[in-house]
């Protein structure tokens, strides 16, 4: 089969995510990343991510992923004084109460990625194209939508209300992501600008620039960020949250030199973007220590 025909057949039958994990995995991981998968022995990042979709399913990531069910979780091991502050969650659409928030907030899907409406002038904001966007999202499961993504599967649709976000001397928020495997904190994923001009950069847990970056579709952060003050609370935080677990990725914001849980990801960007120059795929896949399933087991439900 040629190449060009190949890529055809990938293209559509990737959007069959009624099919067989095992088997949805291997056409979901070509597309994306232009090599045959190997769930038997995965090597490089996003193949040991493929493998996690497939096998890693112990209940509690449900709620991880969750926007709303996963607060309880980080007030009880860091402190709710982490958490952004809320002004509602809600089921239907219709329920947001547009005129009892304030001026500025942002509105999120629980249940899936990529959910985001941030509202910085309620006044300018359609209401009426903004509940239809509400329903739309709620009508939507993230595992069937993306790449079969386990965590996301019964995951209860909902909406949640957050204050707004800003730094003093900033336009937009600086995301801070931290790869953490088996609770130890790698590396930082930085994005910037995302609105506007999105850049991004990984740096080591000093700060400094690393050799590699996340997608060569972003610009890279060609000027320098300072290191966020609160930058060593932010990798014991994430450290603390991603205790017991083989990889998670933990997202913080830094507000005026507070810290700020944004949430926990176990699929970055669903296996899709790959890591640049491409041996770091094999580098940052050797951190990634998969779990044994044992003689006879089909998924692994509990974590160790």
């Amino acid at each position: 089969m040629s190449n060009k025909i190949r890529r055809f057949f990938l293209r559509h039958i990737r959007k069959m995510r009624f099919l067989p994990p095992k088997l949805y995995a291997h056409f979901h991981y070509e597309y994306f990343n232009g090599k045959k998968l190997n769930l038997d022995n995965p090597q490089e990042f996003n193949e040991k991510i493929e493998w996690y979709k497939v096998f890693y399913h112990p209940k509690i990531l449900n709620q991880f992923v969750d926007k709303y069910a996963v607060r309880p979780f980080v007030e009880e091991k860091i402190g709710a004084q982490y958490l952004n502050e809320i002004y509602g969650v809600y089921e239907s659409a219709k329920d947001v109460p547009f005129d009892e928030l304030p001026n500025k907030f942002v509105i999120k899907g629980t249940h899936a990625s990529s959910y985001n409406l941030i509202v910085k002038d309620k006044d300018k904001l359609d209401k009426t194209k903004a509940t239809k966007l509400f329903t739309k999202w709620l009508s939507k499961n993230q595992y069937y939508r993306m790449g079969q993504e386990w965590a996301y599967k019964d995951v209860q649709p909902r909406l949640i209300v957050e204050k707004f976000l800003k730094e003093d001397d900033k336009n937009t928020l600086v995301d801070y992501k931290f790869y953490c495997f088996d609770g130890i904190a790698k590396f930082i994923d930085v994005h910037l600008d995302r609105d506007d001009d999105h850049k991004q950069e990984c740096y080591d847990l000093d700060f400094n620039p690393l050799p590699f970056g996340k997608s060569a579709r972003y610009k890279n952060i060609s000027s320098e960020i300072d290191k966020p003050t609160n930058l060593k609370e932010m990798v014991q935080l994430s450290e603390i949250l991603a205790k017991n677990l083989p990889f998670v990725r933990i997202d913080l914001y830094s507000v005026n030199g507070k810290t700020i849980f944004g949430e926990m990801t176990f699929y970055p960007a669903d296996a899709r973007s790959k890591f640049y120059p491409d041996e770091y795929n094999k580098i940052i896949g050797d951190y990634f220590k998969l779990p044994k399933l044992e003689k006879g087991q089909k998924v692994i439900t509990e974590i160790n």
